[in-house]
């Protein structure tokens, strides 16, 4: 499983609620698509996380890259319904950062 982290912060007025249900209605569509795995929407608690972090973290999982790069070509159209979705959650977020994390051992590691 390959999982995609994506931190960030709100953009000054955006509240958590309307953000929280954008990146919903967003990432439910790339999933209905088949484009992703399955995803999850976390959010500090207390403050409490390294300063280099965000308040927002989500974690995007993958059965394999080509689930992502089909999910980038997507919403790379910028075309009808996808590009209203991204552009929800993208407007609303500040200080983004991301990573591409796998599962390890890969299922397909040999030991000697």
């Amino acid at each position: 499983m390959n999982l995609y982290h994506i931190w960030a912060n709100l953009r000054p007025g955006v509240k958590d609620l309307d953000f929280v249900d954008a990146v919903h209605a967003y990432l439910g569509y790339i999933r209905k698509q088949g484009h992703i795995a399955s995803y999850r929407i976390t959010r500090r608690k207390f403050g409490f996380s390294p300063p280099s972090l965000c308040d927002f973290h989500i974690i995007i999982e993958l059965e394999n890259l080509q689930q992502l790069d089909d999910a980038f070509m997507l919403v790379a159209t910028r075309d009808g319904e996808i590009e209203k979705l991204h552009g929800r959650v993208y407007g609303s977020v500040s200080d983004f950062a991301s990573a591409l994390y796998r599962d390890f051992p890969d299922d397909v590691r040999t030991r000697i």
